[in-house]
């Protein structure tokens, strides 16, 4: 039987929020609970600081190898990056030895880091298959060690980002969020889908109402989060202490405020912009310009002749390029 599969966002008429409060999370408090999730491939420098600049209040890198960062693997060094104006910075741990998570802990910790998180969520079958991410929900008592082992080894907040559960029938996330507590977690993160689903289906809101009942630590909500109105509903429906975007903040860094994302080209192209200047700034981008090409097109999201202006941006050879088309394409529109 699956006990939490009522649709809150159905079932409840949210009382409306105005913005999002502060969010404390053991030492680190954040002037509101918004924050950007981490995600493999896209939430590098040039990305989260323009999330920063849009109103995320915190941001998380891509998700971190212990095994790379203890063998001083250049890749995965490279993925701690980061730059004063960044600060808060939040550094997602993913492992499944105890030992080597806790030392991976400890060198974030010497590092200009403001929390750790550890990734006990990830679906990916290649990370499953070595015991990390969503399958150490599978195995709480190496979960529980792991947990125990960074928070030994760091005086930085740390906090744990799970799933539902593994499928629909074993929805285990309030027990499993209650251990991190007893561990030493100072706040949960609760994609609201199991291994199961994915990223397909939809989140269901009510785990992380059944969550938030169950744990004293602050409860973040993620999961379906498209919009600045979306996240303030899943506040009021479920009771959690702060949202994380992930998927529905790629190419709409607008979500992190109220006005939400603009109808026509010109007013995107400044945002575009900013991006695009922010990865000449801190990527190689003679060796990335396609995957800076795969994140700018992400911003025409919407606009009408969305598919033709991506060819021609995939097109382009530099970033000059990229911003001399959609100006030209903003001349043509006015």
């Amino acid at each position: 039987m699956r006990p939490f599969s009522f649709d809150f966002r159905l079932s409840m008429a949210p009382v409306p929020l105005l913005a999002f409060p502060p969010l404390v999370i053991g030492s680190l408090r954040l002037p509101s609970g918004l924050i950007l999730a981490p995600l493999a491939g896209y939430t590098d420098l040039p990305f989260r600081l323009l999330c920063r600049e849009s109103g995320a209040a915190l941001c998380v890198s891509e998700m971190i190898s212990c095994h790379g960062l203890v063998h001083d693997q250049p890749k995965t060094c490279e993925l701690l990056r980061t730059v004063a104006e960044e600060r808060p910075f939040g550094v997602q741990l993913f492992g499944s030895d105890p030992e080597l998570m806790g030392r991976a802990a400890a060198m974030v910790s010497t590092l200009p880091v403001d929390l750790i998180d550890i990734n006990m969520g990830c679906p990916v079958r290649k990370v499953i298959k070595k015991g990390c991410g969503a399958a150490l929900m599978k195995d709480p008592p190496r979960a529980e060690a792991i947990i125990r082992a960074v928070c030994a080894r760091t005086p930085l907040p740390v906090t744990v980002k799970c799933r539902s559960g593994w499928t629909g029938e074993r929805i285990t996330a309030p027990e499993f969020a209650a251990m991190a507590e007893a561990a030493g977690a100072g706040a949960v993160t609760i994609h609201a889908r199991t291994w199961a689903q994915g990223f397909g289906g939809r989140a269901d809101w009510g785990v992380i109402k059944a969550v938030k009942a169950a744990v004293s630590i602050p409860v973040i909500g993620n999961g379906d989060i498209l919009s600045y109105a979306e996240g303030l509903a899943m506040m009021a429906a479920t009771g959690c202490d702060g949202v994380m975007a992930g998927r529905g903040a790629l190419g709409n860094p607008w979500l992190f405020a109220p006005a939400g994302r603009p109808a026509a080209l010109a007013e995107r192209l400044p945002v575009i912009e900013r991006y695009l200047q922010l990865a000449e700034r801190f990527l190689p981008l003679d060796k990335v310009l396609f995957k800076v090409k795969n994140h700018a097109a992400k911003f025409l999201t919407g606009l009408a002749g969305a598919a033709r202006l991506r060819q021609a941006l995939y097109a382009c050879d530099s970033s000059q390029a990229m911003v001399a088309l959609l100006h030209g394409q903003q001349d043509e529109t006015e």
